[in-house]
């Protein structure tokens, strides 16, 4: 299954393990089956530390353990875990054999600390550009902490199971039986979910900060390259991101950063909190911002998070970023998740056969319903205007497939279920005011993004589109407070304009500083 380039990487990355490992498999007569038995031959292949055993007794088959011999195993791949799970499957070779993971040394002593029993199942599709990250944070807890179990099931392979259980989309995880989450988790967000005291000791750490002297509201291409430029002037540097890398982790292919003809998402979001760590900021992640108090007496403006913490700063950039749209129709809510998604990438396979909606039709519309022409039995794309916006050639490829109805000139009206998944949508034709029903199981929203400054109102000036009015530098309508990337006004919501944006609010708030205050004293957090 695997060519020689990879063959001779994995026999590299093999040569790390410290103790050895135990492939048991539970295998069936099956194709897939003899597909895990050759992958889990070739590995072994690769070293005398690797070992495989074809006597498991697990129910779902095909599917294989990771452990070390004689020792209970906590860690199983229900499904091939090749596409993006490959590297997930090295990760968990390496960490069980004792290979030290690149994870904080807070975090790891907090999940050996946890208390209780974890049995965790994460359904995942292996087109999803989520599910690695989410399977590899729960495979983690399960090396260092006897108490978590965690399994990998590919929804594609047993869709008997993930129709038992109600799986719309990916990642989906379970924990003692019970859905946990869905949608990307960090291996921070699932330890804090756990931990119910972390949140009070961070809030008590949070309040207890001196002022920074730039401090920037947003993890993303925006708020990283603003805490890049006020960290190379010296001066006190934090960062407070919801989820570092923002929307960007939700993107799968990258291919105008200019310079990089090609990148994804995860892996865009991962360079840049790296390169952010280069320098000595104070990264605080998983803390939402709740409200901005302009300047008192003291001359520091402050911020509010949504854990009771408060930080103050003499400048701030705020590059808060966006979210996708949503329709806010009837049903939307309520079956969020149970049909109706926004990325194909990740959840299209869930619907292999069946027919789905796209509503949009600009290029992220269109390029969802081409991706999912592949996969489903029949896509219905909806577009409110008179016709599709996306570029020609992505509608040429689009009216070249003949599992593809296009809809012009409809206003979606509701989602509709039977209490437990979507089974259809309602949309009015513009021009004649009739209403159709349209009998499906899924629908994928790409209708475009919003700007996350709901919090902001009343405190700086907004669009009726609720972006943040900006002048050439940066400067909001409140002194001290920038803005930058896809929250504002600036046209072109895309990253490499948001990375620009925020290296030039960065700068304002800099000059803002030098013009003003003098700079904190350096204290590296």
């Amino acid at each position: 299954m695997l060519d020689n380039a990879i063959k001779t990487q994995l026999q590299a990355y093999l040569g790390h393990l410290r103790q050895p490992i135990e492939l048991v498999a539970s295998l069936d007569d099956g194709l897939k089956s003899a597909e895990m038995r050759d992958l889990l031959r070739e590995i072994a292949a690769l070293s005398s530390q690797v070992s495989v055993r074809e006597d498991g007794t697990d129910a779902r088959r095909p599917s294989f353990s990771v452990g070390r011999p004689g020792e209970p195993t906590r860690i199983r791949f229900a499904g091939i875990p090749m596409g993006h799970e490959f590297t997930t499957l090295v990760l968990a070779l390496l960490q069980t054999s004792g290979h030290p993971p690149k994870v904080d040394a807070g975090i790891i002593e907090q999940i050996k600390q946890l208390q209780g029993e974890f049995r965790f199942e994460t359904f995942i599709s292996l087109s999803c550009h989520n599910c690695p990250d989410v399977v590899q944070a729960l495979n983690l807890m399960a090396v260092l902490n006897p108490g978590v179990e965690s399994v990998m099931i590919d929804g594609a392979l047993f869709q008997d199971e993930v129709e038992q259980r109600k799986v719309m989309a990916v990642p989906t995880v379970f924990l003692n039986g019970e859905v946990f989450g869905q949608g990307r988790m960090t291996v921070e967000e699932i330890v804090a979910r756990l931990d119910t005291s972390a949140a009070v000791r961070a809030a008590d750490e949070l309040n207890r900060k001196e002022a920074f002297d730039v401090l920037v509201i947003g993890g993303g291409p925006a708020g990283s390259a603003a805490a890049v430029y006020a960290a190379r002037k010296g001066i006190r540097t934090g960062v407070v991101a919801e989820r570092f890398g923002g929307q960007v982790l939700d993107t799968l292919a990258i291919e105008n950063l200019i310079s990089v003809p090609h990148t994804e998402g995860p892996k865009l979001g991962a360079a840049l909190e790296n390169h952010v760590r280069q320098y000595p900021v104070d990264i605080m992640n998983l803390q939402r911002a709740e409200a901005l108090i302009p300047a008192g007496d003291d001359g520091l403006l402050q911020v509010r998070l949504a854990s009771g913490a408060q930080l103050k700063a003499r400048s701030i950039v705020l590059a808060t970023g966006a979210r996708w749209r949503e329709m806010n129709v009837p049903g939307e809510q309520e079956y969020r998740g149970r049909g109706v998604a926004y990325c194909p990438h990740c959840d299209g396979p869930l619907f292999k056969g069946k027919r789905v909606a796209v509503i949009g039709g600009g290029n992220s519309g269109v390029e969802a319903a081409i991706d999912l022409a592949g996969i489903v039995a029949q896509v219905t794309l909806l577009e409110f205007d008179t016709g599709l916006r996306a570029d020609a050639v992505l509608q040429a490829k689009l009216t070249s497939l003949p599992n593809v109805q296009v809809i012009t000139r409809a206003q979606t009206l509701e989602v509709t279920g039977d209490g437990e998944k979507v089974n259809g949508l309602v949309y009015k034709d513009r021009d004649s005011g009739e209403e159709h029903r349209i009998e499906l199981e899924g629908i994928f929203v790409q209708i475009g993004l919003l700007p996350n400054t709901d919090w902001l109102k009343g405190t700086v000036a907004l669009t009726p589109r609720g972006e943040i009015e900006v002048d050439s530098r940066g400067q909001t309508s409140v002194p001290g407070v920038f803005a930058a990337g896809d929250a504002t006004t600036v046209p072109y919501k895309q990253i490499i304009i948001a990375m620009g944006e925020g290296a030039k609010a960065s700068l304002g708030a800099f000059d803002h500083l030098i013009r003003s205050t003098a700079p904190a004293a350096r204290e590296v957090a």
